[in-house]
């Protein structure tokens, strides 16, 4: 071995021990000069030789380009979700059915944890190194965030494999989350800088996590802990106890509070145990995980439907506080729908004060029967969203008032509806100032009108200036009315009004996704505009006429009739016409070489961008998909292909390289 690849070696080697002492162990051996000194030497030998960087490297946690979507990731053991308990009687029945059902009369052993509101993951080694992370989605298949979970200092990129042998594939579950001092400090950070702030711990966790560019993930404090595991290969456990007590000697970081009870009443004086300290906690929980601690007998009771029979959630009350509705206010959020809140009298839940909550929608305010001038009883949903939870109706005086959501948008004015089957009542005027920031951002956006240089920030200032009142005024600009705006030189305002220009062309199916129109996503889009090749066709379409179509139901027709009939809609799109907009109806495909025929495309393509060779199947009378199922004829495969390749081979889809597309397209 090469001097220059040893020291690499051991230096690597160091850095995740002391990685791991720091981040999982919280007991550190080195000082901070000295560890940066250590991966300083690294990352200068990583430069010189830049053929023995390996995925594995602590430099390597970020640097990936910024992904253009996620890819999905089967799980080969389901994430299954938990079921609940609220009370003693119901943990103590959850310990008589399993014993029913292991026909068992002595006592039975289980594991109890912290239940953390994070965001639950799955992270697969094979070999020792960290190669996918997923979410769980909807436990069966998940989204690929490898890249965003590689900037998490407490995941291993590579598993320590002192005394103890390293399993061929191990896939291990955790929660990630924030502390509640790191969610502060993010909170407090946003706020200097005039962001909108984050929810609760848990959103800003997801948020962090969903980011396409991980160096933005980096910037996040995330942090997980690690509870469970999947497919295990080359590696056996007996229990859940002797797991959580094995994956910290790999480098995976375990709650500390964990405990073996030795029966359901250890369990239960476990749960009040947590409950007493959970206000101490630097991490938010809402209850405990109770769990089965042989996997034989786990094995045994198996699961129902998505939960296992060997697990249980046990639940904290809600924490509750009374109060007084003073008024309540219709807000509309930027799809439009309009959300009744109540302004209460400030009251403090938890050591939060708390003086709105959330009253979701006139059927939730009918059914509770809330009054302007009630007292009623107060929670933090799932501990941080407050809302109303009952009336005191034995303390009403007789002036109390019902409250109605307006048959007018409180902000623009324009007519408020509600679509048969949805609770919430909306307002669909796109040119609303309350929605007209998100509308215009959406409107630019690059699958839609794709005006580049048009960012969020920007919008912002063109409507808080009131250079911008609809969509329509985009194509009105001059450079003299951007360049006056901070930040905006006259090269980058010429720039954008260019680009503006240049979407005045542009082809009918992105125009109808640009309009926003609820429930017509990109796909549906393109579907109206091969049968509604006009757009005045498309506005005149009556509801029986679009159920016609295959991909469109009753709901969906609705929604776009609905739009339609909108007078201040028809009348912005009448404004874009007369601002020069042409649009390109869609072409028309004859029986293209790949008519029927289903792609989908994995990794970096060099010969084509995306967008090319979605067009070029499309143009052929194929169609492109965003996941891989047995009813995909061929999988793409560009450079470092992600998940849907690993999924076609097990599917057994034909899987040809890039220059093979080429070739299959040529005409």
């Amino acid at each position: 071995m090469s001097e220059p690849k040893k020291r690499i070696e051991e230096l690597r080697e160091l850095i995740n021990y002391h990685n791991y002492r720091y981040y999982v162990l919280d007991s550190p051996e080195i000082s901070d000069e000295e560890y940066d000194r250590l991966f300083r030497e690294l990352e200068e030998l990583e430069k010189k030789y830049p053929h023995l960087i390996t995925p594995d490297s602590p430099t390597q946690r970020v640097g990936a380009p910024p992904l253009e979507e996620f890819s999905t990731v089967v799980h080969n053991v389901p994430m299954l979700s938990l079921g609940n308990a609220f009370t003693e009687e119901e943990v103590v029945e959850f310990d008589r059915r399993v014993k029913r059902f292991l026909k068992s009369e002595g006592e039975i052993t289980y594991v109890a944890e912290p239940k953390l509101d994070g965001v639950a993951v799955e992270l697969v080694y094979l070999d020792g190194v960290f190669t996918v992370g997923a979410t769980r989605g909807d436990g069966i298949t998940g989204e690929d965030v490898t890249q965003n979970l590689k900037t998490i200092k407490s995941i291993p990129l590579k598993l320590i494999s002192r005394n103890l042998k390293i399993p061929s594939r191990l896939e291990v579950r955790g929660e990630v989350y924030i502390s509640v001092k790191a969610f502060q400090e993010l909170n407090r950070q946003k706020e200097e800088k005039g962001e909108q702030k984050f929810a609760n711990p848990r959103n800003a966790a997801a948020g962090s996590l969903r980011q396409l560019d991980s160096s933005i993930t980096a910037q996040r404090p995330l942090d997980i802990f690690c509870y469970g595991v999947g497919l295990v290969e080359g590696y056996s456990f007996v229990s859940q106890w002797e797991l959580l007590n094995t994956l910290p000697q790999w480098g995976f970081k375990v709650n500390s509070h964990i405990q073996l009870c030795k029966n359901i009443k250890e369990v239960i004086d476990y749960y009040h145990s947590i409950e007493k300290i959970r206000e101490t906690l630097d991490y938010e929980i809402d209850g405990v995980v109770i769990k089965v601690n042989d996997f034989s007998l786990q094995e045994k009771l198996g699961a129902i439907s998505r939960s296992p029979r060997w697990a249980l959630a046990y639940k904290f009350s809600p924490r509750q506080a009374t109060t007084k509705i003073i008024q309540i206010i219709p807000q509309v959020g930027r799809t439009g729908a309009i959300t009744p809140v109540a302004v209460m009298e400030p009251v403090s839940i938890s050591g939060v004060t708390v003086s709105r909550a959330t009253l979701h929608n006139q059927d939730e305010i009918d059914k509770k029967d809330i009054r302007v001038g009630d007292t009623v009883i107060v929670q933090r949903a799932g501990d941080v969203i407050p809302e109303v939870v009952a009336v005191l109706k034995e303390r009403r005086t007789g002036k109390e008032m019902p409250f109605k959501i307006p048959a007018n948008c409180p902000v623009c004015g324009s007519k408020v509806v509600r679509l048969p089957g949805e609770a919430v009542h909306r307002c669909i005027n796109i040119s609303c100032s309350a929605q007209l920031k998100k509308t215009i951002q959406h409107f630019a956006s690059k699958r839609a009108m794709d005006i580049e240089g048009l960012g969020d920030k920007l919008i912002d200032k063109l409507v808080d200036v009131g250079l911008i009142k609809n969509v329509a005024d985009l194509y009105t600009l001059k450079k003299e009315d951007l360049i006056p705006l901070e930040r905006m030189g006259e090269k980058l305002a010429s720039n954008i009004i260019r680009a503006i220009e240049q979407s005045k062309k542009k082809e009918l199916a992105h125009f109808i996704y640009a309009l926003g129109i609820r429930q017509v996503g990109e796909h549906l889009a393109s579907i109206l505009a091969k049968h509604y090749p006009r757009i005045e066709d498309l506005m005149e379409a009556r509801e029986e006429d679009l159920m016609q179509l295959k991909e469109i139901g009753p709901e969906v027709a609705r929604s776009i009739v609905s739009f339609f009939s909108q007078k201040s809609n028809r009348e912005l799109i009448q404004k874009l016409k007369n601002a020069g907009i042409k649009l390109i109806p869609p072409k028309e495909i004859a029986e293209g070489k790949l008519q029927g025929k289903i792609f989908v495309f994995t990794g970096a393509l060099s010969r084509f961008t995306r967008e090319e060779a979605k067009n070029l199947v499309e143009s052929l009378g194929g169609q492109v998909a965003s996941s891989v199922s047995k009813k995909t004829d061929y999988v793409v495969v560009g450079s470092e292909p992600g998940s849907k390749y690993e999924k076609a081979k097990v599917l057994g889809v034909t899987i040809i390289s890039e220059k093979e597309f080429e070739e299959l397209v040529r005409v």
